[in-house]
């Protein structure tokens, strides 16, 4: 019997096997440690990052490297700066024709690459395919109604995993822009910092609209400087994850920006925390590539000098509205038709 492999038991990967469950499939969770494996096995709720959510008996849950020879899918459900380190033990044994489904949202640090390209950087032309959206997994794991994108250049992998992961409170639209979608899913982390830093400061509804509809903007000039779609934006994995990041209390990247935004440092928050907020790591990425690639993206840098360089988040603020006056409609018709992959 075929099974798909969850490869990582923070809350994300513990809440799409029990997705993959309820959509009639055999999910395998595997852990990186084996102590946090027995736990989970012993006392079946994942308390460290999914707490008050039963994981069902019939749930295998198991470490060490994983069994690919019976496996129809390889879910990674690792942080974005682990996976090139979590995939290189199985790269020699990982099947050609095996897929890997990634649910990570970030930007590697040092090589600048989407996770997809991180993947066949390791285990080279294996078909990958993305799955993304505003889903937090507290919510997911609590059968809330959810909906996401898949999104891979072979249609039909897409239409695969989206028959995959599909149940009646999982919705899962197919996609063919893998950068746009990749490119949404880790942005989207940015700015949801920023709209915590505005929230911790008490800035408002009208300061937190404006961040998210800039925050957009640069999001979609760097999507089309890499080639993205623009239309990939402003639909689920774009604008949808945006949304839910920058204001659902569940947001991890949006509570690093309340606790700095209330005075604390970014060490402070880091001791404190048990799960990884993606934003942070990519903050350096996607500032760095936005410089290489010529994007303009101010709140990206500011975000950015609050974290590494110490800025006070209210001269980070001011700085932004005291910037030179513009046009919107000229981030709205730069020359160049985005190249579709």
């Amino acid at each position: 019997m075929k099974h798909v492999i969850v490869y990582g038991a923070g809350g994300w990967g513990t809440a799409l096997a029990l997705v993959l469950r309820a959509a009639g499939q055999h999910p395998v969770l595997y852990a990186r440690r084996a102590d946090f494996a027995a736990r989970l096995r012993k006392e079946r709720v994942n308390r460290d990052y999914l707490p008050g959510i039963h994981i069902p008996e019939n749930l295998p849950i198991r470490t060490g490297l994983p069994d690919l020879t019976a496996a129809s899918l390889l879910v990674l459900a690792v942080p974005t700066q682990f996976v090139r380190e979590s995939l290189t033990p199985i790269a020699k044994r990982f099947p050609r024709d095996l897929a890997v489904v990634s649910v990570v949202k970030g930007i590697e640090v040092g090589s600048l690459k989407r996770v997809s390209e991180v993947v066949r950087d390791v285990l080279g032309r294996v078909p990958v395919c993305v799955l993304s959206g505003p889903s937090h997994a507290e919510e997911v794991g609590r059968r809330l109604p959810t909906t996401v994108v898949a999104a891979s250049t072979n249609h039909a992998l897409a239409r695969r995993v989206q028959r995959a992961f599909m149940t009646d409170r999982f919705r899962v639209y197919s996609h063919t822009d893998v950068k746009g979608v990749e490119l949404g899913g880790a942005v989207k982390n940015i700015i949801a910092i920023a709209a915590g830093i505005g929230d911790g400061l008490g800035l408002g509804d009208n300061a937190k609209a404006a961040l998210l509809s800039r925050g957009m903007v640069e999001i979609s000039k760097l999507g089309r400087a890499m080639g993205a779609r623009m239309t990939t934006f402003y639909g689920i994995s774009g604008v949808g994850d945006l949304v839910t990041t920058c204001y659902s209390p569940w947001g991890r990247n949006r509570a690093v920006g309340l606790a700095i935004g209330r005075g604390k440092t970014l060490g402070q928050v880091l001791s404190e925390m048990k799960m990884v907020a993606e934003g942070i790591e990519t903050t350096r990425s996607v500032r760095a590539l936005s410089h290489r690639l010529r994007v303009p993206m101010p709140i990206v840098d500011e975000v950015y000098r609050v974290l590494f360089e110490n800025k006070d988040p209210r001269r980070a603020v001011a700085d932004l509205m005291t910037r030179g006056a513009k046009s919107e409609i000229e981030d709205f018709e730069m020359p160049g038709k985005s190249r579709r992959r």
